[in-house]
């Protein structure tokens, strides 16, 4: 891992949106707010995105592909990019995890990890 894998810390907020969700149907729909901070001192380029959604019942999928809604933003040096985006599960839980691939202005390619969080329904038992 090298010093610049390190310089991007991501943050996340989910939402369990109940109006746009249809449990009798098992589809329950989250949002999820990302802050992506550069802590480094050269800018980033968001260029890809790789996320690996579980649900409870243990099925996998994979979302993979250029950007984030629609973007490929330039992080600058102690500066900040936030974006909502949503999924959704089959069961009222669900953990997503995976990486963006960023580029430095100096032209290294290196993984930024987005560590798992947990995506579920107010009351439910975690």
């Amino acid at each position: 891992m090298s010093a610049l894998d390190t310089s991007i810390r991501v943050e996340v907020k989910t939402e369990y949106i109940e109006q746009q969700s249809s449990p009798e149907d098992e589809k329950y729909l989250f949002s999820y707010t990302i802050t992506i901070i550069n802590l480094g001192n050269k800018a980033a380029k968001l260029e890809t995105r790789h996320w690996i959604i579980t649900d409870a019942n243990g099925n996998i999928s994979e979302v993979q592909g250029a950007g984030v809604v629609g973007e490929t933003p330039t992080i600058a040096p102690n500066t900040a990019y936030q974006y909502t985006s949503g999924t959704v599960l089959d069961t009222p839980l669900g953990i997503m995890h995976g990486t963006y691939g960023m580029v430095s202005e100096s032209g290294e390619r290196f993984q930024a990890t987005i560590r798992p969080f947990r995506l579920t329904t107010p009351g439910l038992l975690h």
